[in-house]
């Protein structure tokens, strides 16, 4: 009942995740990311302790398939879990637990992977990675929600969704963008809309943590 997205922008070095289900709180849970280190997607019957100490196993130099592999080790319920990686060279790794409910899927891409589960359709991850990379000039955070909404147009899970999230991260610690939205009836579009409001001021919000003096705003 999720369908999700981790990719890497060549260009600006940025690391993003796009997600969205049927089920309230999907950002708190699903997407985690560290500058220059790359990410992990946990869902499914979720753990979220699986995302940091993924993230962990990505900064200690671990590469996406090792950080896949050492997380399934990590967790005897991994039968019920479906996991992803990108590492900070862009490579890519899935994992689909055995007890997970059909459809699931995944598909990747040059520094991109998505997976989904609980789905309409099967095709859903791989419309998601055509998406991605076709809008290879665009803002990574316009690439994820591309992506997504791709997905939903694609099948999507077949029931309402009612949350989404867009996470990306750039150079410093803190993210770029963390934009969340619950309990509304089209989450993918109006997380779109928070984004465009957003992305004028993302440069500047980071600005103010880094530069102070420099900043614009109050």
């Amino acid at each position: 009942m999720t369908f999700s997205l981790l990719g890497r922008c060549a260009r600006t070095g940025q690391f993003g995740a796009a997600c969205t289900t049927s089920s309230i709180g999907i950002g708190g849970r699903v997407p985690y990311l560290a500058a220059q280190t790359g990410g992990v997607l946990t869902q499914h019957r979720t753990d979220p302790r699986l995302g940091p100490r993924g993230v962990d196993l990505l900064r200690s130099g671990c590469s996406a398939a090792e950080t896949i592999a050492a997380l399934v080790a990590s967790t005897p319920d991994h039968g019920w879990r479906q996991l992803a990686a990108i590492d900070a060279q862009g490579r890519t790794a899935h994992f689909h637990g055995a007890r997970m409910k059909p459809a699931h899927a995944d598909a990747h891409g040059p520094g991109c992977v998505a997976i989904g589960n609980i789905m309409a359709s099967a095709d859903v991850p791989r419309v998601m990675i055509e998406t991605f990379l076709a809008n290879s000039d665009a803002p990574l955070a316009d690439r994820l929600l591309a992506a997504l909404q791709a997905g939903e147009d694609a099948g999507g899970e077949g029931r309402p969704l009612v949350s989404a999230a867009l996470l990306v991260v750039d150079k410093e610690s803190f993210p770029y963008a963390d934009l969340r939205v619950d309990r509304d009836a089209t989450p993918i579009a109006t997380l779109a809309g928070i984004w465009r409001d957003y992305a004028p001021l993302a440069d500047e919000y980071v600005l103010r943590a880094v530069s102070a003096d420099s900043a614009r705003g109050g």
